[in-house]
């Protein structure tokens, strides 16, 4: 059950997206028609979204292949495989739990929970979980599905009637399988510059309706807030909120009394792992906060390894935990199934992978079905989940540094081991290598850090200050500071500073802020003749055209 190396080019605006969504088994950044997409009809599925006829029937089940004894050997070895990757790149803290046969067979912490502190990652540290809330999310809807609240071919906006695309076709078509498997149409990104500049879920998803569209059903675009539209849907259907949907119908029944999909719960917990980044090649530092509230069905769970044991529990069990019966168990499996295929092989002997809903699907050559989903947050948070529900087999790894691969490589030399009985493969070397290049190809199109030949001198500062409008991002105000100039945006509480210094010209940089900052980016303002300027551009926000903003007085849209 191992990666591929085209897993590793997929869902960004730029690296960012492959982050959040890599994991054994997962998809690249190609866009491939989807698995119903050919006759333009919704995702097959019946009933409560009943047991999708993708679905192989019992008889065609590949029997286990892997016996106590593989899966003990594996178990045995794990201790070193994380600690190899401790050594090897100095991430403060891990946890990791396996699951075979609906036993909890591995369950451990390692390293410290903050960089410079003695608080030891034990089982119950709580850590941010990024894009593996997706599953867990998916799970919650399979319950609402289970329970003939809604169904996964439902129009989205019959429960939600705010939910809104460009494209009007679209938003009264979108069902839930639409949105969970990445094919409504919206961008990679969309929304994720909004969130990090501080707006909330509600105005994030009140503005998707100007981003602009790829084909609907015939594309795959790995989005954050499409996903989240999707659960907001399905809890208004019960008209509760995401958070406590979540609660209810997954996480009191299963007891993971330390997962939350509310940032607070996180912060409030006495055991939790800080989110880290680099100082240096070994110096790793708790620099920032990820808040991810405003895409939490996507991105802003969190948990301990204690708690995802049981829910991976559930998983393998078909939606059965302890005896009793918590999720339907065709609405659940429905999540398993390819909804879009998502990169096809280069190599002859590779694979075509897909996405499910809140799942990358992959078969391996043996047949078996293959589950997985790394999650991640540029701040400081890398995770990874894998499961093989044929031998009843699944790991989860946490990790709190920004991602470098480890999470997956750990992930991916266990079921390497406990397959072949060794590493086939140096997993964190292979990894590593991908998420350097990843980081190499990320950089700006202008490097703002190296000045032209020729600076040409900017104008006055009262040619560029003022007010300037955008229906998307809201005003941004340009005023004088110290000499210089600052520019502010953002929500009318809370708006962030922006310190601008000339480049060259009418071109001002500043610093890229959040989860998706990438360096020096570039305010343009245009000329006219010697007059105040018309507009600026801010390259870093433009990424779909809407990052020009227009002299004028008005506010959020």
């Amino acid at each position: 059950m191992f990666q591929d190396p085209s897993d590793a080019t997929r869902n960004l605006p730029g690296r960012r997206a492959v982050l959040k969504a890599m994991g054994v088994g997962v998809v690249g950044l190609v866009a491939l028609p989807t698995l119903s997409a050919c006759s333009g009809a919704p995702a097959p599925g019946g009933g409560n979204g009943g047991t999708p006829s993708l679905l192989p029937a019992p008889e065609q089940q590949v029997p286990p292949l892997l016996d106590s004894a593989k899966v003990g050997q594996a178990v045995e070895r794990l201790d070193g495989l994380i600690q190899d990757a401790m050594t090897r790149t100095g991430v403060p803290g891990i946890a990791a739990a396996v699951v075979h046969q609906d036993k909890v067979v591995y369950l451990k912490g390692f390293g410290v929970r903050e960089a410079g502190k003695p608080e030891k990652v034990g089982p119950d540290t709580v850590f941010q979980l990024a894009s593996v809330s997706k599953p867990l999310a998916s799970t919650v809807l399979a319950a609402v599905v289970g329970q003939g609240k809604i169904a996964w071919t439902d129009p989205v906006v019959g429960h939600n009637p705010a939910f809104s695309l460009k494209d009007p076709y679209v938003t009264s078509h979108a069902t839930f399988v639409d949105l969970l498997s990445h094919r409504s149409g919206l961008h990679t990104g969309a929304g994720d510059l909004l969130e990090d500049l501080g707006f909330d879920r509600d105005y994030i998803l009140g503005h998707l309706n100007q981003q602009p569209l790829d084909t609907f059903r015939s594309s795959y675009n790995y989005s954050n807030f499409g996903y989240t539209a999707g659960g907001v849907a399905g809890a208004a259907a019960m008209n509760m909120s995401w958070e406590d949907l979540a609660e209810q119908v997954l996480f009191k029944p299963l007891a993971m009394a330390s997962t939350s999909y509310r940032h607070r719960d996180y912060e409030a917990a006495a055991d939790k792992a800080r989110p880290h980044v680099r100082a240096d090649d070994r110096t790793w530092v708790a620099r920032y906060t990820r808040n991810a509230d405003a895409e939490a069905p996507a991105g802003g769970a969190s948990s301990t390894v204690r708690d995802l044991a049981e829910w991976i529990r559930l998983q393998l069990g078909s939606g059965t935990y302890a005896g009793r019966a918590i999720v339907d168990a065709a609405a659940l499996e429905a999540t398993h199934v390819p909804q879009n295929t998502v990169s096809r092989p280069a190599p002859p002997g590779g694979r075509t992978r897909f996405y499910g809903m809140g799942w990358n699907v992959s078969y391996d050559d043996k047949a078996r079905l293959q589950l997985s989903h790394a999650g991640a947050f540029n701040l400081g948070a890398a995770t990874n989940v894998a499961l093989l529900p044929g031998e009843q087999l699944g790991i989860v790894v946490l990790t709190n540094g920004r991602p470098e691969g480890i999470s997956d490589a750990i992930s991916s030399g266990f079921f390497d081991i406990a397959q072949n009985g060794n590493p086939t493969v140096d997993w964190l070397g292979f990894f590593g290598g991908i998420y350097r290049k990843l980081d190499e190809s990320e950089k700006p199109e202008t490097d703002y850090s190296k000045a032209p030949a020729q600076v040409v001198p900017a104008r006055a500062n009262s040619a560029y200050v003022g007010t300037y409008a955008n229906s998307y991002y809201g005003p941004l105000t340009i005023a004088e500071d110290g000499g210089g100039l600052v520019a502010r945006l953002g929500p009318d509480a809370a708006p962030t500073t922006l310190h601008l210094s000339h480049f060259t010209g009418d071109t001002f940089s500043f610093a890229s802020i959040g989860e998706n900052a990438n360096g020096l980016a570039g305010a343009i303002f245009a000329a006219d003749g010697s007059g105040p300027a018309p507009s600026v551009r801010l390259d870093f926000y433009d990424r779909t055209g809407l990052g020009t903003f227009v002299r004028g007085t008005g506010g959020h849209a």
